[in-house]
């Protein structure tokens, strides 16, 4: 089973995060197999795995959420197609290469008052001052693509650590 999590840059550029079957945990603490260095991120946000055929996301008691086609999730059986938020990050579940065409869904970097997450429609904003980052941080998200795209290279699957952003 070929399991993938496409997120989409902001030139519309797509990056593949594969899954394995042992699965991977997502979240912003540095033993995640997937981090994402965000304050809208918990430490230990959510787990991906593979279970008798069929992908499981479960959010482990995150503080904003975890999303699945905009609507909060505590486990659930994700389908291709699927499109997964975890904080202001969008994945896009692709399953044994289906959909084959996958409709870029941007990140959205911009903190919202409320906790209602970016649609499949919206597209990227860049972070405005007093937003996410001070000037000095650098984009998680370009970080985030640029690890996916190194170990893309390198033929390293299941494991995407990010530095700090600072």
């Amino acid at each position: 089973m070929d399991v993938k999590l496409v997120m989409f840059t902001e030139k519309g550029e797509r990056k593949d995060f594969p899954l394995l079957a042992s699965g991977l945990q997502v979240g912003r603490h540095d033993q995640c197999a997937l981090r994402i260095p965000l304050p809208e991120v918990s430490r230990r946000h959510a787990e991906i795995r593979i279970v008798k055929g069929s992908v499981m996301v479960k959010d482990l008691g995150s503080a904003n959420g975890t999303f699945v086609n905009n609507k909060r999730i505590d486990e659930l059986k994700m389908n291709a197609g699927d499109h997964l938020v975890i904080g202001p990050v969008v994945f896009t579940l692709q399953i044994d290469g289906m959909p084959k065409d996958i409709t870029p869904v941007k990140t959205k970097l911009e903190r919202r008052a409320s906790q209602e997450v970016p649609s499949a429609a919206e597209t990227t904003t860049p972070p405005s001052k007093g937003d996410i980052f001070d000037e000095k941080d650098s984009d998680p998200i370009s970080t985030l693509e640029a690890l996916a795209s190194e170990d893309s290279k390198a033929g390293l699957s299941g494991s995407f650590f990010l530095d700090d952003i600072e």
